[in-house]
């Protein structure tokens, strides 16, 4: 029978093994977000070891870091009964964007959804939050609402990439679209793409943000020409 003393080291050791495994498990998935392609095999058996060892580790697993999109800058809402109304409908998001971890390709099939570094709240629901503070600070002269009545004009973004990507860029695409009534008036893709200034998904999300404001400035330039008639 180990004595006390022998039996706290023991529980220490494990303890001490548990974390660093827990450890090496984060780094690897942070590292997936760094660019050079020939690190993905190392990485990827690095993570699937980690993961194969945590199983028999005890305790609470360490808390996953969470993120929210950068808040876009000062909003002024559109005032005067006259300005003519824009209801901004809930974003639509692919099934795979739909869920609390931060999307990685891996490669050109490959898709990684992270485990330590979640989404502090739905992606969908920031992405209609920001998007309407985004044209709501482009059209100055339009009332932007979450819902309206039938006659309003109404817009409707679906987005089918939101992600990392192997190459150290954030890459974000879908399509829009305008209706009056029954009828469409616009429709039309966007695809955005752009370098990371920093390894790591602090770097990641900051880059998204930016690429998704600059989706609701395009929206709202298209917008301003189609209503000049351009």
């Amino acid at each position: 029978m180990p004595h006390g003393n022998e039996s706290g080291r023991r529980s220490s050791s494990q303890a001490s093994a548990c974390y660093a495994r827990r450890s090496a498990v984060r780094d690897a998935e942070a590292a997936r977000v760094r660019g050079p392609r020939w690190r993905r095999g190392a990485l990827s058996l690095l993570l699937l070891a980690g993961l194969f060892t945590l199983a028999g580790c005890a305790g609470t697993p360490s808390a996953p870091n969470r993120y929210t999109l950068p808040e876009i800058g000062k909003v002024t809402p559109a005032a005067g009964i006259s300005a003519p109304t824009l209801v901004v409908q809930p974003v639509a998001i692919s099934n795979y964007l739909d869920q609390e971890g931060i999307v990685m390709q891996l490669s050109d099939i490959e898709l990684n959804s992270a485990n330590q570094n979640l989404w502090a709240d739905s992606l969908g629901s920031q992405l209609t939050r920001n998007l309407r503070q985004t044209l709501t600070q482009a059209l100055p002269q339009t009332l932007v609402l979450g819902a309206g009545d039938a006659g309003d004009a109404r817009l409707s973004v679906e987005v089918d990439r939101f992600q990392g990507r192997y190459d150290g860029q954030a890459v974000v695409s879908g399509e829009w679209q305008l209706r009056e009534g029954n009828r469409v008036v616009r429709q039309e893709p966007f695809s955005i793409t752009r370098p990371l200034t920093a390894d790591g998904y602090p770097a990641l999300v900051r880059t998204l943000g930016e690429a998704w404001e600059a989706v609701g400035e395009r929206i709202a330039g298209e917008l301003s020409s189609s209503r000049n008639g351009h």
